[in-house]
């Protein structure tokens, strides 16, 4: 059960704050209770034969407005009860505006009779004697008893009893509990809708309880508080609960404990309380000659009731049975005689008084609770109301449960103004301890700068306390709010409770305290269950790609699958995807393009180089400056489970001694294994299957096997001259004449010599060096505009802002060593020192091809292909290296005359590797068995000492794909035939003349096209990937698929004449056999 705080003045009934908590109420038919009542500490006499008539009255109180004429009344009881009456008026009128009180709920119809004995002289608590035994007086009439008002029950033997916690409720004091018990919640209910709200409170002995209901009374005091439900209020978040605005009006004490589930008690059982017994046993008709009436407990009790019939009633305990709640029989308590001239009441009263004076000076709340007191209390004297001075001076104390409660029972006056004064004292003493705590910072203050105040002030509170936290509970709270904002698994929430439990019983001086903070910082820094909202439009793709990137339709097309399954499934898994192709391509940039389009956040690392495998899976806890990898590094940035994240240069990662990074990268782009991704540092799994992998490369053969097998490769091929074209025009020229100052300045630079940069500058595959050579054209160009029209035009004085003019003047006084930073740097500097000059419009400016070289200098290369014309024994070949493809020529020559003497060899030069050897090898192999076989008569290569040579002598060389092109440079050789220098080859070849399948007929073609090659030989194997080529690419270029070598043979020699060729070199070879001869005569002559 919840305990609401109430505000001072609620507690003292001020009118318009009662007023505002009664608007409040969500209940229409609330009523507002507000009568003047007067409770009075006088001991009812149990002789009284008026008691046991009013016992079980609940009848509302009824007087008139003027007090009772003593004469209707022979008796002297009640003429000095109509005394007593007559004042209590007075009293009343005084202080109209202070003194309001809850009134009780009124009888929806009015008793018969005169006031009953639970209101007698509309005092709502009186405890005195009634109105006499009633002997004399007259019945009043109808019209007379509909002016009575209602009062407070004084008697109430039954009731329901709620159990509250830390703090009972005194007479005269609010107090706003929240029920959430349905049973109780209920009972309220109907009683409010039958009008008896009325309650006892009574304080829990174990201050951590919290509850509705007791079972025993060893659960609770047995003494508490009468009390009066005057609002009943929904609870905003829980709307089987309600709030409940209790006044107290009297103590009353448990005698007994009412079974929940009892027989149904009626009027004439023998289970009726011992009050209930009385009321029948009274005679009826002195109940009559009394003029009192038995007030029934039912609603609507009818006045046409006759009087000499027994009442019929239902009491509070018949109804509330039914919900299973606490109910109680009670008895008043009541105060013991005061001496008001006690010389020991005095002393404990001015004690008192004294020290709310004390209090009030060194807490606002207190004065404005003495403030509160005095207005109820009106002109009275405080002296003589003790017994509510006690109880405000317990009510209002933060004390003791027990102490609190031990006031609250108390019923000797000195006993209880002692109790009182001990629980003030006590919080006196808590003041005086702040106040002293208050100096003590106030000093410390006055010798460091006032910054530190509020530190300061939590630090001495924490040092007298003895519970110095450092800020820590801050901390932890902190860790546990951003905890709950994400939706972390249950392994990972159960890591991080006891992560943060650690933390809570850490000291701050622990070196480990430091390591569980950054651990904590950075596993509510993940985005558990955080991702962003994918765009799964395709028109909407493709307009990014195309406006970022020309051509790269593999790399386009897979992106588009990739987001038509999303569309379709609604989520996507994430993917590991490897780009390779050659640099300057956009593999890199085309990652962010790809991001963009489907609108997830973009992390780029590289791993080029890298030989640590804590890059990628984090370093251990343990070790001083630890950090999680690169990868919880990336959802820490973008904060999102899905982010596109580009590793770079993949096939370049190292291996070193603090292990093997690419073996850390198979569980990373394992898509059967990044869902559960386990970070050294985090050490709990991470799940990256959401994660869009792409990686880049330029080459596949430094990346290992088991990685390669695990992503899916894109190859991006060079781009051919048409393809530069479009890109220059569209991407590279406008952003470096932007990047040149020359936006919007007449700055042309035409088609042509776009085409001669393409052609005699920059040949490799990718566009990086075309772009150097744009930006390299507009610089000149910038230059050449400033000089051209002067520095009077474009003078420095219009470039530099104010500030700028400033720091240069303070630069300029500046003598110091420039190695050296100035003392006055901060006056050197400035945020903005200059603005961009404005170029005239009568400036133009036009690039051609007859003038590019002014700018960029001579060409590179002056023509397509290395040879116009080839001699026999050389051929075109075509390579893939990793700036794209080449053209390749492979040249053999004669080292010596042929003759009949000479003797065969072979030489290679050209920086093979050991594959390409092979290649050479079997090529000079089958180009010997084909002249043996196809021209026996040519003794060629018996005699012949050949070199075979492949130039770029300083760039590395292998790969078998060069088989029938050394062939072919090895048979032009020995036929003594030209080769078409328009004509380019590919293909590994076997010793029996077999064509295998090679690699990178992309870029071999865009080389054969650059350098000018119309006809192109490739293995029959790699035809699909022909068919694949673009059309721009394999325009103007006749592609001859073969299977063996005589397939090459007939395309590369045509014209060839067999016979010619077969009696080809015998007349050379015919002088070896004529020197033979004369050696073996002159032999045989010396014999």
């Amino acid at each position: 059960m919840l305990h609401l705080p109430c505000r001072t003045a609620l507690r003292y009934g001020h009118r318009s704050t009662i007023r505002a908590l009664h608007t409040s109420t969500l209940r229409p038919n609330a009523i507002r209770i507000n009568p003047r009542i007067t409770l009075s500490s006088q001991p009812r006499s149990s002789t009284s034969p008026l008691h046991a008539s009013r016992a079980f009255s609940t009848s509302t109180a009824r007087r008139k407005e003027k007090p009772v004429d003593p004469l209707d009344d022979p008796t002297e009881e009640a003429k000095e009860e109509t005394k007593e009456e007559g004042n209590v008026v007075e009293d009343d009128n005084i202080s109209d505006a202070k003194s309001k009180v809850p009134e009780p709920i009124p009888s929806s119809t009015p008793s018969d009779g005169k006031a009953s004995a639970a209101g007698g002289g509309g005092s709502g608590g009186e405890s005195g004697s009634g109105g006499g035994d009633g002997k004399g007086k007259k019945r009043k009439s109808s019209s007379d008893r509909s002016l009575a008002k209602p009062s407070i029950p004084e008697v109430y033997p039954q009731m329901m009893a709620i159990p509250i916690s830390k703090k009972p409720l005194f007479p005269g004091f609010y107090k706003a509990i929240t029920i959430r018990d349905p049973r109780v919640v209920a009972a309220i209910n109907e009683m409010w809708q039958r009008k008896q709200p009325y309650v006892g409170t009574f304080l829990l002995k174990n201050d951590s309880a919290d509850k509705d209901t007791f079972d025993s009374l060893d659960e609770v005091y047995d003494v508490g508080s009468f009390c009066q439900i005057t609002s009943i209020l929904s609870v905003h978040n829980d709307p089987n609960a309600l709030t409940a605005v209790l006044y107290g009006h009297r103590r009353v004490k448990i005698s007994s404990v009412i079974p929940p589930r009892g027989d149904k008690i009626e009027a004439s059982s023998k289970d009726t309380a011992p009050a209930e017994k009385e009321v029948e046993s009274q005679p009826q008709s002195e109940a009559e000659e009394k003029g009192d009436v038995t007030a029934s407990f039912e609603e609507g009790a009818s006045d046409a009731t006759p009087a000499k019939e027994e009442p019929v009633y239902e009491p509070t305990s018949q109804f509330l049975k039914r919900y299973n709640v606490s109910l109680v029989n009670v008895d008043n308590v009541f105060d013991e005689p005061i001496d008001k001239k006690s010389p020991t009441v005095r002393a404990l009263v001015n004690e008192i008084v004294g020290t709310f004076k004390e209090a009030s000076a060194m807490n606002h709340v207190f004065r404005d609770q003495v403030s509160a007191f005095s207005a109820t209390i009106g002109t009275t004297n405080v002296v003589e109301e003790p017994v509510r001075l006690a109880d405000l001076a317990a009510s209002v104390s933060a004390g003791e449960s027990q102490e609190m409660q031990e006031a609250l029972e108390a019923t000797n006056i000195e006993d209880k103004l002692h109790k009182a004064l001990i629980v003030l004292k006590k919080e006196l003493m808590n003041l005086q301890l702040q106040s002293k705590i208050s100096k003590d910072v106030e000093s410390k203050i006055q010798k460091r700068q006032r910054d530190y105040y509020i530190t300061e002030q939590i630090k001495a509170f924490q040092r007298e306390l003895g519970i110095a936290s450092d800020g820590k509970d801050k901390l932890v709270e902190k860790f546990r709010e951003k905890a709950a904002k994400l939706a972390m698994p249950e392994a990972v929430s159960k890591v991080f409770d006891e992560e943060v439990n650690k933390l809570a019983h850490l000291e701050p001086a622990a070196s480990e305290f430091n390591v569980t903070r950054n651990y904590l910082d950075w596993l509510t820094q993940i985005p558990w269950g955080q991702r962003s909202a994918e765009n799964f439009g395709i028109k909407h793709a493709m307009d990014v790609l195309d406006e970022d990137h020309h051509g790269l339709k593999d790399v386009k097309d897979r992106i588009l699958e990739f987001i038509a399954v999303g569309k379709l499934r609604g989520t996507v898994e994430g993917k590991i995807l490897c780009m390779v192709g050659p640099p300057g391509v956009g593999k890199t940039s085309i990652g962010k393009s790809i991001a963009r389009a489907l609108n997830r956040q973009y992390y780029r690392f590289s791993v080029g180089g890298l030989t640590d495998v804590a890059e990628i899976k984090g370093h251990r806890r343990t070790y001083v400056g630890a950090l999680p990898g690169r990868i919880i590094q990336a959802l820490k940035k973008c904060q999102t489970e899905n982010p596109l994240v580009l590793i770079d240069e993949v096939d370049k990662i190292g291996r070193g001694h603090q292990g093997d990074p690419a073996s850390a990268l198979l569980e990373l782009l394992d898509p059967e294994q990044n869902n559960s991704f386990l970070d050294h540092y985090m050490d709990v799994p991470v799940d990256l299957s959401k994660v869009l992998f792409v990686c880049t490369a330029n080459m596949t053969d430094t990346i290992p096997r088991p990685l390669l097998d695990r992503m899916e490769m894109i190859e991006l091929s060079g781009y051919v001259a048409d393809e530069k074209m479009a890109i220059a025009e569209r991407y590279l020229a406008p952003a470096a004449k932007e990047l040149s100052g020359l936006k919007d300045v007449d700055v042309q630079l035409e088609k042509e010599a776009i085409v001669e940069l393409i052609n005699k500058y920059c040949r490799e595959s990718g566009v990086r060096n075309l772009k150097k050579q744009i930006e390299k054209v507009y610089r000149k160009s910038a230059l050449k505009i400033i000089q051209d029209l002067g520095e009077d035009v474009l003078s420095e004085d219009k470039a530099l802002t104010e500030e700028g003019k400033a720091a240069q003047t303070a630069s300029e006084s500046d003598t110091s060593d420039v190695k050296e930073t100035s003392d006055k740097i901060e006056d050197e500097t400035t945020e903005k020192p200059r603005v961009a000059l404005q170029v005239p419009e009568s400036v133009h400016v036009s690039i051609d091809a007859s003038n590019l070289k002014d700018y960029v200098g001579p060409p590179v290369f002056t023509s397509d292909r290395l040879y116009a014309a080839t001699p026999p024994g050389v051929a075109m070949g075509l390579a893939w290296t990793q700036m794209g493809g080449a053209a390749l020529y492979v040249e053999s020559i004669l080292e010596s005359a042929l003759t009949g003497s000479s003797s065969a060899g072979l030489t290679r030069t050209g920086n093979l590797k050991a594959v390409m050897k092979e290649s050479t090898l079997i090529a000079y192999s089958f180009a010997k068995g084909l002249m043996a076989k196809n021209f026996p008569g040519n003794k060629f290569f018996d005699n012949a000492k050949i070199h075979l040579h492949c130039p770029e002598g300083a760039v590395q060389k292998d790969g078998p794909s060069a088989g029938i092109t050394m062939a072919t440079s090895l048979l032009s050789l020995a036929l003594n035939e030209k080769l078409d220098p328009t004509l380019a080859m590919t293909g590994e070849l076997t010793v029996t003349g077999k064509v295998l399948r090679i690699g990178g007929l992309r870029e071999k073609t865009v080389a054969a096209r650059r350098a000018g090659a119309t006809t192109i030989l490739f293995p029959r194997d790699n035809l699909s990937d022909w068919l694949e080529l673009p059309e721009n690419i394999k325009a103007e270029i006749d592609g001859r698929p073969v299977d063996w070598y005589s397939d090459v043979f007939d395309i590369v020699f045509p014209n060839l004449d067999n016979a010619v060729a077969d009696q080809l070199w015998k007349k050379e070879l015919k002088e070896k056999k004529k020197r033979e001869k004369k050696e073996e005569k002159e032999i045989e002559d010396d014999d």
